[in-house]
């Protein structure tokens, strides 16, 4: 037996639970080119009578994604929401003091429902509600706005707006990182809670069907993390379904060993938070279950966005200027792969979760312009796991070969999924962190009574910065890997280099 193979079995009785369609959802934020010359540029060749630009709609269906969120993020914190609804022109340009911008109004509520309503049905909304400038009242005008049938002042001017039809939007965040002190409206835990716990009553008085997201952390490094948990679900745990996680990854200080392990941090994050959650259910003697949203995750160099923030001229107010277009290379690919492995692991608790943001923005689809769209390198996994992610997640353990890491210590070589659909099929989601040896995969099957390799799918390069760009969009692309066999109950692979692998068995 060789000491270099890593190994797990897969057994259709242990399983860990059913991977929910909104674990596949994306965010749309009016910051940068999310918006504006990315989903909505009127004049491009290829834009409907909308403004929206088919050739992005065409990747976004390509994408897979489902949940979209909207319309931050920091954005969110001083969003008026009838700013956005009536005819366009009349609409007021509005100071954005998240992402020292000018916002022009034109893209707003109706626009957004009308780009779901053509991405098709798998795309539900998910809207963010102000918490940081406004209140009860302002969320409770909005939800009657959007949701109401007719008959009341506001859903009749939805209607006298040209949306004789309510949105029917169901799952609504209370409010964005309000932990954060960078976020306009801060508030203490306590101060928070309160609010989001008003919040919540008022708008199940109106319709007790919705879903509501709480604030969590805006990452397990935040001093009050935990603490900022507990105390805001003492305060609404009856009244919440869901609780917030955010996390962006970089190398820091070149340690790209780290970084190829960040979902180690994830994975502790999400069991964490679970951990607290279950502490307050128990405090409180409740029988409900508090999930997860994970509604912002992504790779985000986000020391480049700090060190040129400091240096914006304070009467510069641009319109959709180029904001956090991160150029993500195959290292980048694989490290969102292994954050997709992660959220997998912990579907029984991760009910919702955002790939931030969908266009431009630290984005798998990047435009240019009056010119063309394209995948980024980290479009790839994200698609693949949308497509074959769906079923129900096997409980995966592996015996790998590890490697030191400066962040997390020893880190295992292999990080690995599977996920058995309807049909029974199943298909392995592996990740080798050798940023320089292949790792032998050794897999037993069980009693899964699977008999072939459909195919083993790798996004790997020689080149472990190699990319996407305007000038090369097919830079990187998945490959076929040839060899992985299925024999007597046992798979048997091989993978690449730093790789992101989907291995698909019938």
């Amino acid at each position: 037996m060789r000491k270099d193979t890593a190994r797990f079995t897969l057994d259709p009785a242990f399983t860990i639970g059913e991977v929910s369609p909104r674990l596949f959802g994306s965010f749309v934020e009016h910051l940068g080119r999310c918006v504006y010359t990315g989903i909505h540029e009127p004049g491009h060749p290829t834009a409907d009578a909308a403004g929206l630009r088919q050739d992005v709609l065409d990747l976004v269906r390509e994408l897979g994604v489902t949940t979209i969120r909207y319309p931050g993020g920091n954005f969110v914190s001083g969003y008026k929401w009838e700013d956005s609804v009536g005819p366009a022109e009349d609409r007021p340009r509005r100071l954005d003091l998240a992402w020292h911008s000018t916002e022009t109004n034109r893209f707003g509520l109706s626009e957004y429902l009308a780009f779901l309503r053509k991405l098709g049905p798998q795309a539900e909304p998910m809207m963010a509600l102000n918490l940081g400038t406004r209140g009860v009242a302002e969320a409770l005008e909005l939800q009657e706005y959007a949701n109401h049938p007719s008959g009341t002042a506001l859903s009749d001017l939805r209607a006298a707006h040209g949306d004789k039809d309510p949105f029917g939007i169901r799952l609504w965040c209370l409010g964005n990182e309000m932990d954060g002190p960078w976020q306009t409206g801060h508030k203490t835990a306590r101060e928070y809670g309160r609010l989001a716990a008003e919040t919540a009553r008022a708008m199940r008085q109106q319709d007790p069907g919705v879903e509501l997201v709480a604030c969590g952390s805006s990452g397990q490094s935040m001093e009050t993390f935990a603490a900022w948990e507990a105390t805001v679900l003492e305060e609404a745990y009856d009244v919440v379904d869901h609780i917030s996680l955010h996390a962006y990854y970089e190398p820091l200080d070149g340690d790209v060993d780290s970084f190829l392990a960040s979902a180690v941090d994830m994975e502790s994050f999400i069991e964490n938070v679970v951990a607290t959650c279950d502490h307050v259910g128990a405090r409180l003697k409740s029988k409900k279950r508090i999930d997860l949203s994970f509604d912002e995750w992504n790779v985000w160099y986000l020391s480049r966005w700090q060190e040129r923030a400091t240096t914006f001229a304070q009467d510069d107010w641009p319109e959709a200027p180029r904001l956090l277009e991160d150029n993500y290379s195959v290292t980048d690919a694989v490290v969102l792969g292994s954050l997709l492995i992660a959220l997998l692991r912990h579907a029984d608790r991760v009910a919702v979760a955002c790939l931030a943001q969908l266009v431009n923005v630290i984005a798998p689809i990047m435009t240019e312009p009056g010119g063309p769209a394209w995948r980024q390198t980290t479009f790839f996994p994200f698609a693949q796991a949308s497509r074959y992610g769906r079923g129900r997640v096997l409980d995966v353990r592996v015996d790998s070969p590890t490697y030191r890491t400066a962040k997390y210590g020893e880190t295992d070589l292999l990080h690995a999924t599977a996920v058995r659909g309807e049909d029974g099929s199943v298909t392995v989601f592996a990740v080798n962190r050798d940023r320089t040896g292949a790792l032998p995969l050794e897999v037993t099957l069980g009693s899964l009574g699977l008999t072939d390799v459909v195919q083993h799918s790798a996004l790997s390069d020689a080149d472990p910065d190699a990319r996407n760009t305007l000038d090369e969009p097919d830079r990187v692309l998945p490959h076929d890997v040839t060899g992985t066999t299925l024999q007597d109950g046992t798979l048997t692979a091989t993978l690449e280099p730093l790789s992101w692998n989907v291995i698909r068995l019938a």
